[in-house]
């Protein structure tokens, strides 16, 4: 028996509809949440895009994502007959203004259908460079001005740099209030991240010493094994520091040092986000070389296979001097953190695939012990697992059996995938959910997104003045540049990463 309030009637519109976005990750997680009963019980979903497509064509397009990308293939007896019932395809050329009348002709046409008027949501799953046509396009319609009902959802990257983001954010307000703007960053939407909150502030046990008196060092790990997978010519105009570190390792940066909510009410919630990034102590760009590190990768053998290097890969210009790995060492001038150095690190064709958030502790003072049992002392240390493990790991010290007191590190692990039967929803599936909903937590808000634009800048004009001599500069399979363990070297500290599970 259903046992949760659905979100009211909605019709969602998916610009891109015919794209990849769609087929691997949206049209998959409305099919989960269908199949889990968070679905409006009235609702209609548009793919929206140039190719030639007939519903049932369209349809098995998409369910031939599903089989392939879905954490639930296939038909799941019947429920994707039913859901597909809902999806329809509109073949409409985005640059032509007329061709929107098609949109609010259905828009009508549902709310007849509805008996009532269905929330609105416009999805931008299509490139960055053309949202503000669309946006401008979408404006007009009378639908638009309805504040309550709806809504547009723009993807990272949102902007190129901070003018550009600045103009887009202009563009946006002049048609939509900001409470109908969702940017939507999906690793807001990982059960993980969600969990750092709960951990935080639902918990008498960690908040007390969640400041400098007690924290050395935070460290933010986002690792991929993969390299730009045939996205070359995108990726040129973006690296590192600009697709990673802007948005999503702000993102978690922020979601560790935020002061406690009053209440879990989205404005508030995102208040306390900025108020992180307008304390982080901006790098001045003659500063760059001593906090941010850039790298690039070079050509080379991952697990057996030969590699080729980032310059050779398709769309990519052989002299390039984009950043595949960039790794900051921020500071946040407050109360809580004063002195307290957080370091982040991302990089493409890394040792292992994860995102991890390490917490070190400071160490405690181990002068009563006899020094046989302080060989293997270890600070406490918190490390939270978003990917591909979901976990969270507290290292503290134990006495080894034995007559001798010796101690030595043991981890209490908590994992999502022992303690809970039930599959972790998709980011996607959570993040839809909230936009039907009207629920804005999870997405960044205008002076969120410039704010993370303005930390980064000095870093990037810095970079772009100053071409790399060195690259490439690190192979496959390793963790990065030379220089990036130099950067934490430097405080005394060494990069973390969690032990790799043996291939079987």
């Amino acid at each position: 028996m259903e046992q949760h309030k659905r979100p009211p009637a909605s019709l969602l519109f998916i610009f891109g509809g015919s794209g990849d976005l769609n087929y691997r990750k949206l049209s998959p997680a409305l099919y989960n949440l269908f199949i889990d009963q968070w679905m409006p019980e009235k609702f209609g979903i548009v793919g929206i895009g140039r190719t030639d497509y007939e519903n049932d064509a369209y349809r098995q397009h998409l369910l031939e994502g599903i089989q392939q990308f879905s954490r639930r293939k296939g038909e799941q007896n019947g429920q994707w007959k039913e859901f597909s019932r809902h999806v329809t395809y509109l073949r409409m050329d985005a640059e032509n203004e007329s061709e929107y009348q098609k949109i609010a002709a259905i828009v009508a046409e549902k709310e007849k259908e509805f008996g009532e008027h269905p929330n609105v949501i416009f999805y931008m799953a299509v490139a960055p460079q053309l949202v503000p046509d669309i946006a401008s396009k979408l404006g007009p319609l009378n639908i638009c001005s309805d504040t309550k009902c709806t809504r547009i959802v723009v993807e990272k990257p949102f902007g190129h740099d901070l003018e550009s983001a600045h103009r887009l954010n202009l563009l946006l307000s002049s048609m939509f209030d900001e409470e109908q703007i969702y940017r939507i960053d999906h690793y807001l939407g990982k059960e993980t991240v969600q969990n750092i909150l709960a951990l935080r502030f639902a918990n008498a046990l960690f908040e007390p010493i969640w400041n400098r008196n007690y924290i050395d060092h935070v460290q933010i790990t986002a690792a991929e094994t993969v390299g730009v997978e045939g996205r070359g010519g995108y990726y040129e105009q973006s690296g590192a520091l600009r697709d990673m570190v802007q948005n999503h390792m702000l993102q978690l940066l922020c979601m560790v040092a935020m002061e406690a909510p009053v209440s879990f009410n989205a404005n508030e919630i995102r208040n306390k986000k900025v108020d992180v990034l307008n304390a982080i102590r901006k790098i001045r760009t003659e500063q760059a070389h001593e906090f941010a590190v850039r790298g690039q990768y070079g050509e080379g053998w991952m697990k057996g296979e030969k590699i080729a290097g980032y310059r050779q890969e398709k769309g990519v210009d052989p002299e390039s001097g984009t950043d595949t790995f960039a790794a900051v060492k921020f500071h946040i001038d407050n109360w809580r953190w004063q002195g307290v150095p957080f370091y982040v690190r991302t990089g493409k064709r890394m040792n292992q695939k994860t995102t991890i958030i390490t917490i070190q502790f400071r160490p405690a003072p181990h002068y009563s012990f006899p020094p046989e049992a302080a060989e293997t002392w270890r600070p406490n240390r918190l490390t939270i697992s978003i990917a591909p493990e979901m976990d969270i790991r507290l290292r503290f010290q134990a006495k080894h059996p034995g007559q001798s007191l010796s101690l030595s590190p043991v981890d209490m692990i908590f994992s999502y995938k022992d303690a809970y039967e039930t599959d972790e929803p998709e980011a996607y599936e959570t993040l839809l959910l909230d936009v039907m909903e009207g629920n804005a937590t999870l997405f960044m808000r205008a002076d969120q997104v410039e704010a993370a634009w303005k930390l980064v800048m000095p870093i990037l004009e810095a970079w772009e003045n100053r071409p790399p001599v060195d690259f490439p500069n690190y192979s496959p399979d390793s963790w990065g540049p030379e220089d990036a363990e130099a950067l934490i070297a430097r405080d005394g500290h060494n990069w973390v990463s969690l032990p790799t599970k043996n291939d079987k």
